[in-house]
């Protein structure tokens, strides 16, 4: 298997201005979905070990199945912790894992700069790109004041500067979950000054249930890894019920058709996210200031 470069899908898709999808895998047939999609539409894709597996099968047992399935494959993908813990992150570097992704987001503002500089400095040495989180997301239908939950422009900067952090997830305006109400439009103002400030690409969490004016502008801004899980976990799950609504039905046969289903929705999302098609395409930099 082909080893890919977590940073070169995400500079090729700066240059060719798209964003490549980072999606949580389940189960097997969750993993195979995303890996057939990303096969079917010729798209990258981050395989992500999110925080809904890991109490279900543990880190270990996760990447081993990714792994046995995407080695299985020729789909351009890596495996990805997503929200990882402090030490989490360490146990991922030794077992392989393409990329990681700490959640510092918790900790007060300077212990978060050091944690993920620690992080930065071991990864870095076993050629392990880091994404961290700034900002806080809010779980879908919470009542916030958004003030304290949007990334600071000013602590962005500060915080890549002495981190060294590969990539940065910041909160514009994103839930995790699906509101249920019309969400707030993004602050792509405050995206575009991020990006600005730390020159590295930005990746926004929560991406399900986003309108897809409000994703474009944010990838001309900056953004170049949108993540989502909600969408596409119903998806699966929709497939399996209507199964079962027919009548009684092995559970393979429902799964099956609820990884059908998931198929569907994951090439829907590279395509909203201007990914299909870019596989293994060169970047050319003509197009870097998209």
């Amino acid at each position: 298997m082909k080893k890919i470069d977590p940073l070169a899908l995400i500079e090729r898709a700066r240059v060719g201005g798209y964003a490549v999808g980072g999606f949580n895998m389940h189960n097997v047939e969750t993993t195979q979905a995303l890996i057939r999609a990303a096969e079917q539409s010729n798209s990258p894709v981050f395989l992500q070990v999110g925080r809904a597996i890991v109490p279900h099968m543990g880190i270990e047992e996760a990447y081993r199945m990714t792994r046995y399935e995407l080695n299985k494959s020729n789909a351009e993908a890596v495996i990805h912790l997503d929200h990882g813990t402090y030490d989490e992150v360490f146990d991922a570097i030794k077992m392989g894992f393409d990329s990681i992704m700490f959640d510092g987001s918790h900790l007060d503002f300077a212990d978060n700069i050091e944690a993920t500089k620690h992080i930065v400095t071991v990864a870095h040495s076993f050629g392990v790109p880091v994404e961290a989180e700034l900002g806080r997301i809010p779980d879908a239908g919470s009542d916030i004041d958004w003030s304290d939950y949007y990334t600071s422009v000013e602590e962005a900067e500060e915080f890549v500067r002495k981190t060294g952090v590969d990539i940065l997830a910041i909160s514009a305006g994103v839930f995790h979950g699906i509101t249920p109400e019309r969400p707030l439009p993004l602050d792509i103002e405050r995206v575009t000054l991020i990006r600005q400030a730390t020159n590295i690409p930005l990746v926004l969490h929560g991406a399900s249930g986003v309108p897809y004016d409000d994703l474009r502008a944010a990838i001309a801004a900056g953004v170049h890894k949108l993540n989502a899980d909600t969408d596409l976990r119903h998806a699966f799950r929709r497939g399996i019920e209507q199964t079962f609504a027919q009548g009684d039905r092995q559970l393979e046969v429902a799964m099956d058709e609820g990884r059908r289903q998931m198929i569907e929705a994951t090439i829907a999302k590279m395509t909203e996210y201007g990914c299909v098609g870019t596989a293994g395409v060169e970047a050319h930099s003509t197009a870097a200031a998209a």
